[in-house]
């Protein structure tokens, strides 16, 4: 079934801002017609964890746990980690969730990683409000607006240097994030002393952070999302005027949130691919050699 790009735009309002369900749903009707129409979209375009997921939980060439860590101001940070089983030390990627906080989509995504050869860490920004509500969907990004911003942040970043001096790690660590996740490995690679490489699907950052970025890192964006993209050749100046190493890859035809295969209307599988791909490779090449 293909889905208007009207009704793709209007959830990603909704998913990033504070627009009430109500709301969302009878700009819905208008779109697409009827309340039945809409009721027969919405699960192409909302998230489903259950549909998804490339990697089994209890994978057997994985080991998994659930951890907790203080960040540097004392709060306790939650997390969930993967690695691949009896590979000793190994470089590490810190795994930043999107808006809606650690969910059963980042913790797949983490064991990707793992399967990659690293020990994958994905925290929770919500660890301050007791974690990530897991249904319903909307549950999370509502805690998400409702939880101080600056908490959040400091909580994400605490991973860093967690994963810097975990005994598994080998000292070598990157960060990947998607949406607002994509925004904090760009915050990491400017402010978290320590951190070797990034990389932030359609994820931005303000200009003047951007001299503050001492290390490799390489974006994935949306063809077409014109709200992250109009920042890009801003981005990009600031990039070439303090010689910093990046790449910058587009994909053509897709939309914000292309990489999330939990929900149908935005996933595009065939860049989904080629942009993880693309991100291993850059791990590989800046965690793995050497090693």
């Amino acid at each position: 079934m293909q889905v208007d790009p009207r009704v793709i735009d209007l959830y990603n309002e909704f998913i990033h801002s504070a627009l009430p369900r109500r709301d969302f749903m009878a700009r819905l009707v208008k779109i697409v017609g009827t309340p039945a129409a809409a009721a027969a979209v919405l699960p192409l375009i909302e998230c489903n964890y259950a549909r998804a997921g490339q990697v089994e939980e209890k994978d057997k060439r994985l080991q998994t746990q659930r951890v907790a860590f203080k960040s540097a101001d004392g709060n306790e940070v939650h997390a969930y980690v993967a690695r691949p089983k009896g590979k000793g030390k190994l470089p590490a990627i810190v795994v930043i969730h999107e808006n809606r906080g650690l969910n059963p989509h980042i913790e797949d995504v983490a064991r990707r990683a793992a399967l990659a050869g690293y020990l994958a860490v994905a925290p929770d920004g919500l660890s301050s409000i007791g974690g990530t509500p897991q249904s319903p969907e909307d549950a999370g990004r509502d805690a998400f607006a409702k939880t101080d911003a600056k908490r959040i942040a400091a909580d994400v970043m605490a991973t860093v240097p967690y994963a810097l001096s975990h005994p598994e790690s080998t000292g070598k660590v990157g960060t990947v994030g998607f949406c607002y996740g994509g925004s904090m490995s760009l915050r990491c690679a400017a402010e978290t002393p320590g951190l070797t490489a990034a990389v932030g699907f359609y994820g931005r950052i303000a200009v003047e952070e951007v001299p503050k970025i001492k290390i490799p890192i390489m974006m994935n964006y949306a063809g077409d999302d014109k709200n992250i993209n109009a920042g890009i050749p801003d981005f990009r100046a600031a990039l070439d005027a303090n010689q910093i190493s990046y790449s910058i890859n587009m994909y053509p035809g897709t939309g914000h949130g292309f990489h999330n295969d939990t929900s149908d209307a935005r996933y595009n599988a065939e860049a989904a691919k080629l942009a993880w791909a693309r991100t291993v490779a850059f791990f590989d090449h800046y965690l793995k050699k050497g090693a």
